[in-house]
């Protein structure tokens, strides 16, 4: 607790600064946030509004539904 930065969130009780950005700002948004991790030319940056990854991988929703089954199940509680 209190030593994570990153992608994950800062992990110290404090909602506020979880889109803390490399260079020590904080994000109001996901999209901004996650851009600021983007590798240049890696892949596009994200618009302000977040695209439904299920949409670009049809017949995943039902292998990224029961992986998230296990991340909010009772092992992560």
């Amino acid at each position: 607790s209190g030593q994570v930065r990153g992608l994950c969130g800062t992990f110290n009780g404090d909602q506020s600064d979880e889109f803390t950005t490399p260079e020590g700002d904080v994000e109001p948004g996901v999209a901004a946030f996650a851009n600021a991790f983007r590798a240049a030319g890696a892949c596009p940056a994200l618009g302000p509004g977040l695209p439904d990854p299920c949409d670009a991988f049809p017949g995943s929703r039902e292998r990224a539904e029961a992986a998230c089954a296990v991340l909010l199940g009772p092992a992560f509680q």
